[in-house]
């Protein structure tokens, strides 16, 4: 009786290790429940255009609503800290990618002070909104950390 109930969860183990490796391993798995830092962990983020009640903006293609901080003039983040935490920056490990509706010519990266690379379109640093939910708009035109936030036109601009 007892080599059955030893036997079971070995049984067990087995099963999962094949169901994980079918659809890829531990990464595939990962990927599952996508999050900003999830994204950043693959090769080089993709951005596409989503139309929404604000008209035509840039989502990763996980469908988050990328934003960028009007405070910031030029490349280099200004968002650390408490303000990276509400509003954490879109990260890559690879050339950020451009899918429909998005100038490739306009993506780029920067470094922030911890070293890891950031995307910027047309010169802005580029951030999620860390309560939004995928294929929302939940934090456009807010004033937060000294300066507002807005979703991004194909153009590169702040949607005002």
């Amino acid at each position: 009786m007892s080599v059955k109930r030893a036997a079971a969860p070995i049984v067990l183990a087995i099963a999962a290790t094949a169901i994980v490796s079918s659809f890829g391993g531990a990464s595939a798995i990962a990927g599952l429940n996508s999050s900003p830092s999830a994204e950043a962990s693959r090769k080089g983020v993709s951005v596409k255009v989503r139309e929404t009640r604000y008209g035509r903006i840039l989502f990763s293609a996980g469908g988050r609503a990328i934003y960028l901080f009007a405070k910031e003039q030029g490349s280099k983040s200004r968002c650390y800290g408490a303000c990276a935490r509400a509003w954490p920056p879109v990260l890559t490990r690879g050339t950020p990618r451009a899918r429909a509706g998005v100038d490739a010519s306009k993506l780029g990266t920067t470094k922030r002070r911890d070293g890891k690379t950031q995307v910027t379109y047309n010169g802005h640093p580029l951030y999620y909104y860390v309560h939004d939910s995928v294929n929302q708009v939940g934090c456009q035109d807010v004033a937060e950390f000294g300066g507002k936030w807005y979703v991004v036109s194909p153009g590169g601009s702040a949607i005002t």
